[in-house]
């Protein structure tokens, strides 16, 4: 089922300088329980799109559809995770992560054992009433991922979560996130550079171009999950990647 649904997506900035085309005529369907991920140059309104999609930003015209309704605003089953962690530095990993229920209204033992099974799963038990300025990077990350999910939201839109980090690091979150994704079936939005991110996550791969953005091409990744990290260093994945790159540079 498609539930969400961009239909000739365009944004036109105005400037000092005069209007900014970012996007033009831009449509796309993403499925229910599908990883979809947006890659494509510097400055090619990526995340437009994103905050477009996800209700955070109002296109100049087109017409973005949430389970077959007109999207206005960001909904409640909607979850976000930006290329900064955003965490209140007054809380705690535990205090950040329970902070989404509060708001709606949700505390004791439930919202406990939500928060505490996903910092659990994280690996972050050990780190509960860690303060962020005391969290490595990832660590942080991974705080801001358990925050976006505690509340089950139907989607997640994530904007290069993990580009602040090291390799290792980033290969590590990759694989954790893929392992939360198929076991809650989120449908999954997200904005990257990284093609070896973007091939290991991504049930299908859409190539914006340069500015002003448009969707240019559409891969289908053709491995079944779980993959595990081994997979990046096939032949199959480094044509795929370079199949990719090529659309990205042509």
């Amino acid at each position: 089922m498609v539930v969400l649904e961009a239909r000739n997506i365009s944004m036109v900035y105005n400037s000092l300088r005069g209007p900014v085309e970012a996007l033009r005529d831009v449509s796309l369907e993403v499925r229910e329980g599908e990883f979809v991920c947006i890659v494509g140059p510097s400055g090619c309104g990526k995340t437009t799109l994103l905050r477009i999609l996800s209700g955070l930003l109002k296109p100049t015209s087109g017409l973005v559809l949430w389970k077959g309704e007109p999207l206005k605003e960001p909904k409640p089953e909607m979850g976000f995770i930006f290329q900064k962690a955003n965490l209140m530095p007054w809380r705690d990993a535990l205090g950040n992560v329970l902070l989404p229920l509060e708001v709606r209204g949700v505390n004791g033992p439930e919202a406990l054992e939500k928060a505490l099974s996903l910092l659990k799963a994280m690996g972050l038990d050990g780190f509960l009433h860690t303060y962020p300025r005391e969290l490595s990077g990832g660590m942080e990350q991974k705080v801001a991922l358990a925050r976006a999910l505690v509340y089950d939201p139907d989607i997640l839109f994530l904007d290069e979560p993990f580009s602040s980090l090291d390799a290792l690091t980033r290969e590590r979150l990759n694989v954790e996130l893929a392992a939360l994704w198929r076991e809650r079936c989120k449908t999954v939005v997200m904005v990257t550079h990284n093609l070896q991110e973007a091939i290991f996550l991504a049930d299908r791969v859409v190539v914006m171009s340069p500015r002003p953005g448009t969707l240019k091409a559409r891969f289908i990744i053709p491995f079944p999950h779980p993959r595990d990290l081994s997979l990046t260093f096939t032949p199959e994945f480094a044509a795929l990647a370079r199949a990719i790159r090529e659309a990205i540079e042509y």
